[in-house]
């Protein structure tokens, strides 16, 4: 029988420090003690809680039966950690639509199971530990659990699970999740700044669909009539979001793409049978974008393992090593229907380097992982066609420019409020693009790859030479500092910790015309822009005190080619 007692009789008080090797201490998020606490079911990240800042998660193993037929879960998920500070707690979130049936303190050396008393409540569970464990010791608890997920409202932004048929009526689902938590379906600490080294999937659903997941295939096995378990596991980090599932009567199409270093991995798209030939048709822009970001960014991080694509019943997701797709096999769904690429498919993989495996450390640099990402699209038109398309991408992403709020502020913040509007997307790309035109082609560029790879890459090009790692915006500032020999702060204080951007303010004079930044911030703010006067392109720094004579009417034209961002550019 499971004991269930109040929270206000489980609450014990310590001090908690949690140390990273490339975060400083100031960018920590803020911990609070569970009596504190405020726990959001549908959001992720934020303050983090005393009880799991104590712990080092390195691996989780989950066991879960998917029933098409009533839309329901059930398994048990292990989770194993390293104590580095005193507790006498395990706390982890699962949203309050599952029921809890029992949770198993497992005792290190082969020592008996102890059921353990707890309370889930809030979506959190909440168990007492037989005795307050002390940092190198281990920790090992399971969770069994079963019930019925939230179904997406609008996946992937408003996530869940997806249960659709495919036009046979097979079972065809998917999870989604980046915004809600990984603990919408399976329980978890659920904050960006721990990843597990490893994950452990054994999948069972019935026998005539598979079941696609991170990393690689270990076994397929019938342990009862009607249905197959499938057991994936991946040996690198992982952040809890980019850990999924896809459901359905797939067909495999593999390629084996032989890597910038040499290595030579697979290229996997798990496509629905009756889409079989538009996903072979894919897979030649899938090996050209593959090349593409190995040869701007460095290797493909995960070529231990694959690189998976998963016909999704939802638009798309950077499920690490599986991505899931569902852009309808459509060129430029959203920008310029001839440029000619999937943009969708574009992105996600865009996310294998920024986002999986750099990471920010908390959703208050979540711009690292999608205005990067996102600016690698316009990159990509630049490759194929030239500046012309790359100016009319930018041109797209500024029109989805909203302001609502800084792209990179100071404090922790959760998904929900990183997640309002899209600024960490468009406004985020525009960042990188006016970057790249403040410190030039060979400097931009030199900076992203060192962003991913701050080590570079051994000769042999190995796999495990450069492991997966934290990061945060003031960890590229200091990059592109040194790259660039100078002072950049006063450019990222401007355009990511405000939500406004620069004004470039025009004053009409009797010798021209005086310009003049004004910042949010008011501090200096040196940024050039070009001038064109119907004879030579310039490059100046509005101070308010240079004087731009005035040429013939209608030829002075100030950023001609939209290089700086700033407000109202395009009127």
């Amino acid at each position: 029988m499971t004991v269930r007692i109040p929270l206000s009789k489980l609450i014990c008080f310590q001090l908690i420090l949690l140390a990273s090797a490339t975060i400083a201490l100031a960018d920590i998020p803020v911990t609070v003690p569970l009596s504190e606490y405020e726990n959001n079911i549908l959001d992720s990240g934020g303050m983090l809680l005393k009880e799991q800042a104590a712990l080092n998660v390195y691996f989780y193993d989950l066991e879960l039966t998917v029933s098409p037929a009533d839309s329901t879960i059930s398994g048990s998920v292990n989770m194993q950690a390293h104590v580095i500070r005193e507790t006498c707690r395990y706390v982890v979130h699962l949203d309050t639509v599952f029921d809890v049936d029992k949770v198993v303190f497992h005792r290190s050396g082969g020592a008996d199971d102890q059921l353990l008393a707890f309370e889930h409540k809030n979506g959190l569970i909440v168990a007492p530990l037989p005795e307050k464990l002390t940092p190198g010791e281990h920790l090992s608890v399971s969770v069994h659990y079963a019930g019925k997920p939230r179904e997406a409202p609008n996946p992937p932004w408003e996530g869940g699970f997806t249960w659709q048929r495919t036009q046979d009526g097979m079972p065809w689902i998917g999870v989604s999740c980046q915004v809600n938590g990984a603990d919408i379906w399976w329980p978890v600490k659920d904050h960006p700044s721990d990843r597990p080294d490893s994950v452990s999937l054994r999948i069972t659903v019935p026998e005539d669909v598979v079941a696609v997941s991170n990393g690689l295939l270990r076994s397929v096995d019938q342990y009862r009539p009607g249905s197959r378990t499938f057991h994936w596991v991946t040996n690198a980090p992982i952040s809890n979001y980019a850990v999924s599932i896809n459901i359905g009567p797939y067909v495999e199409i593999t390629r084996h793409y032989e890597s910038v270093t040499g290595d030579v991995f697979p290229v996997i798209f798990w496509a629905l049978p009756e889409n079989r030939g538009k996903a072979e048709i894919l897979m030649g822009q899938v090996v050209d974008h593959m090349r593409f970001f190995e040869e701007l960014l460095g290797p493909y991080p995960y070529r231990h393992e694959k690189y998976g694509i998963a016909e999704a019943p939802f638009f798309g997701m950077e499920h690490q090593t599986i991505i899931a797709y569902g852009a309808g096999y459509q060129d430029d769904t959203v920008f310029d229907t001839d440029s000619g690429f999937d943009d969708l498919h574009h992105h996600e993989l865009s996310h294998e380097w920024w986002g999986n495996f750099v990471t920010a450390y908390d959703w208050k640099d979540f711009w690292i992982h999608e205005g990067f990402g996102t600016y690698m699209q316009p990159l990509y038109a630049e490759h194929l066609h030239g500046k012309e398309q790359y100016r009319y991408f930018m041109k797209r992403l500024y029109e989805r420019i909203e302001n609502n709020i800084p792209i990179a502020p100071e404090q922790s913040r959760s998904t929900r409020e990183m997640f309002e509007g899209r600024d960490i997307y468009m406004k985020g790309a525009w960042v990188l693009h006016t970057l790249r035109k403040l410190i030039g082609d060979e400097l931009f560029f030199a900076s992203l790859r060192e962003m991913v790879y701050p080590g570079g890459i051994s000769e042999k090009g190995d796999a495990d030479t450069v492991p997966a790692r934290f990061t945060n915006t003031s960890e590229y500032l200091s990059i592109v500092e040194r790259i660039a020999e100078r002072d950049l702060d006063w450019f990222f204080d401007a355009y990511l910790r405000y939500s406004n951007l620069p004004v470039l303010k025009k004053k009409k004079t009797d010798g021209g015309v005086l310009l003049s930044w004004s910042v949010p911030s008011g501090r200096e703010f040196p940024m050039p822009v070009e001038i064109w006067d119907g004879e030579e392109l310039k490059s100046v720094v509005p101070d308010g005190k240079t004087v731009i004579p005035l040429p013939g009417p209608d030829k002075l034209r100030i950023d001609p080619y939209n290089r700086v961002l700033r407000a109202n550019m395009f009127q």
